[in-house]
């Protein structure tokens, strides 16, 4: 059984036994050494500087959370790679940000609601450690001695913040929480806070409850694990990335839209829904771009029916 945080220290992070998880897994570690040509294009002066100048769009409105039946899962878009998960039983809180800085990085759109306006939240999830997912000062605000979920080797970045236990995974690990499942998958991408702690996991994660299953992908650039993913898990709800394509270092670190709709085929989930865009402007594509580029793409693809393009703020009923 898990061991809780003592009032003392609150620095137990919990690991599952290396059995539990990939026995000989191959990485999936995008390499951090951009292309040859990646200078040729100024992120600092075509993106960055008029960003600072960019007033901030949306409106924060009070959230009106439905009620929620046996079987039925509430989807929550906060903004970027956050979103609420509510079933009849718990509230889940993935990746969450209220922040309106990266660094120096501006926020470019309101979150959904106010972070205050949150229902009380019984678990977090947080896919990796870098700042647009692992952001420290919400995560703080949102504690309330509860448990909290991060990859391999990210614990000691939370522990310190008010949650109940921290729960370690590495991929195909499983952790019970209360009526919930909660498994981390593979993806394509890299962990590191900082440029030298590589030590750090990175990764997905499947949600199981009430034999509904949600899929939070994290970061990831395309890579063939998708189908594997959907091998494991019949995915009911996939939360895929479709921003930040044009990536700065010229590295391909995260999915295009067509991308995401390949992944989403591969997966043999049920519903898209699109994320990781229009709120913080992190590639050289404009905020607009990446949800006209996979409507046009599914439409193409005869799943029109299938993506739902969500609104911050607004809770929907699955």
């Amino acid at each position: 059984m898990p061991i809780p945080f003592s009032k003392k220290s609150r620095r137990n992070v919990v690991r599952q036994a290396s059995g539990n998880g990939a026995q000989n897994k191959k990485s999936t570690r995008v390499r951090l050494r951009p292309p040859s040509d990646w200078h040729k294009r100024n992120f600092l002066t075509e993106v960055l500087i008029p960003s600072l100048f960019t007033k901030r769009s949306g409106d924060h409105a009070l959230p009106q959370f439905p009620a929620i039946r046996p079987g039925e899962i509430c989807v929550t878009w906060i903004g970027h790679a956050s979103f609420l998960i509510q079933t009849h039983e718990v509230n889940v809180l993935i990746d969450p940000i209220w922040s309106k800085w990266l660094k120096v990085i501006k926020r470019l759109k309101q979150p959904g609601f106010e972070i205050h306006h949150l229902p009380e939240i019984d678990f977090v999830l947080v896919t990796h450690a870098h700042f647009d997912h692992l952001d420290r000062r919400t995560l703080r605000r949102v504690a309330a001695d509860q448990p909290i979920v991060v990859p391999i080797g990210v614990g000691n970045l939370v522990h310190d913040l008010g949650f109940h236990i921290v729960h370690e995974l590495d991929y195909w690990q499983t952790v019970k929480l209360g009526p919930i499942d909660v498994s981390m998958t593979p993806c394509y991408h890299w962990g590191a806070r900082f440029l030298a702690d590589l030590h750090r996991g990175f990764g997905g994660f499947v949600v199981t409850v009430d034999d509904r299953t949600i899929f939070h992908c994290g970061d990831s650039a395309y890579f063939p694990g998708f189908r594997e993913i959907g091998e494991n898990y019949k995915i009911d709800i996939a939360l895929l990335p479709i921003g930040a394509y044009e990536a700065p270092s010229g590295r391909e670190v995260h999915m295009n839209p067509e991308e995401a709709v390949k992944a989403f085929t591969e997966l043999g989930a049920k519903t898209l829904v699109p994320m990781h865009y229009g709120t913080f402007r992190l590639g050289f594509e404009p905020l607009h771009e990446p949800p006209e580029r996979l409507l046009a793409c599914a439409r193409s693809h005869g799943i029109e029916d299938k993506v739902l393009v969500m609104t911050e703020g607004k809770p929907v009923v699955l």
